[in-house]
């Protein structure tokens, strides 16, 4: 099959992005699972190479070279001055270079010429005062592709998926935000992106709002009236659907490999726990985008930027889950034409 084609960008200028992207371009076998596009000011690839002490030496391409290219190459951009690069701060001017960077990868994301994107880590900060202008990241690339569908954040331990019903709303507010249609949305999109990445028939766990599972009504009626009717819904459809299971002992079915995907109800429901499995390797995905776009779920640690001590095990899974989901997406976008 024909490899992928991947665009790469460095994230936030000022933290560990460009030393993570060195020390993937290193690692065993990537160079091999995928046409790879670095896209970016020169300085910055030279910068991560620095930190790492690792070398980067794509070929360099203009823009009437990137329909065709193959290997490691390099689309320079120039978004930021050297002298501008501050380490370990917040600046606007990082922001700038972070969201120029991410647009020019989703424009060529949308024209076919790349597969899928990876961006190290942003710094939501820097983001903002640079004009992002949404919620967070995820919906900025929605509104510049133009996609109005249903999208959310998934975040991945290895071979597990987690979404969510609700996201970023305070505590008080999860359970008059949880219905029927969310939680079919959590589902569907756990049980699709699954399936992208490689799984015939995925098990997609829905956890439980209350302690207990609502105890049959006695701590909340939301597993009883929401919850078990989308569940028997999708079940009616011969899907691997199964639950509310209570939020406390979900979890430990998905650390033994029972279930592939977990639905939580709120952030930190899900947050918490894959954290805690596995830190180091967590992955967000874009979920529900027209294109598949990953990123290491840890932040830009401004403490250790620059010390040449950062640790790529998230990106570098960010990397091969990206490699499995664009095969997907180039079929498809094959499929499509024949």
């Amino acid at each position: 099959m024909t490899k992928p084609r991947l665009a790469i960008i460095p994230g936030d200028p000022s933290g560990i992005g460009p030393e993570l992207m060195a020390r993937l371009l290193n690692s065993d076998g990537v160079r091999d699972a995928a046409e790879i596009l670095l896209i970016g000011d020169g300085h910055l690839w030279r910068q991560g190479a620095e930190q790492a002490d690792l070398p980067v030496d794509p070929v360099g391409i203009g823009e009437g070279d990137v329909p065709g290219f193959e290997g490691l190459c390099h689309l320079d951009m120039e978004t930021i001055a050297p002298t501008e690069v501050k380490r370990a701060e917040v600046t606007v001017e990082s922001g700038r270079s972070a969201l120029r960077t991410l647009d020019k990868a989703l424009d060529l994301a949308m024209v076919g010429h790349v597969d899928g994107v990876l961006f190290g880590p942003f710094n939501k900060a820097a983001l903002t005062a640079a004009g992002l202008n949404a919620e967070d990241e995820h919906r900025y690339m929605a509104r510049y592709l133009g996609f109005d569908g249903y999208h959310s954040e998934i975040n991945v331990l290895d071979e597990l998926m987690t979404t969510r019903v609700t996201s970023h709303i305070g505590l008080k507010d999860v359970a008059d935000n949880i219905s029927g249609d969310g939680v079919r949305r959590a589902v569907t999109l756990a049980h699709d992106t699954l399936v992208q990445s490689g799984k015939t028939r995925p098990h997609v766990a829905v956890a439980a709002l209350n302690p207990h599972a609502g105890d049959n009504g006695k701590f909340g009626r939301e597993e009883i009236d929401i919850l078990e009717p989308v569940v028997a819904e999708f079940q009616d459809r011969q899907m691997h659907v199964t639950g509310p299971w209570p939020s406390d002992t979900v979890f430990l079915k998905a650390k033994v490999g029972e279930v592939d995907a977990v639905v939580t109800m709120y952030h930190d429901q899900g947050q918490i726990a894959i954290k805690l499995m596995g830190f180091d390797r967590g992955v967000t995905v874009a979920g529900g985008l027209p294109i598949p776009v990953t990123t290491p779920a840890h932040g830009t640690a401004f403490d250790i930027a620059g010390q040449g001590v950062a640790n790529p095990g998230a990106t570098r899974a960010a990397f091969d889950l990206l490699v499995r989901l664009a095969k997907t997406h180039l079929a498809q976008r094959h499929a499509s034409t024949e």
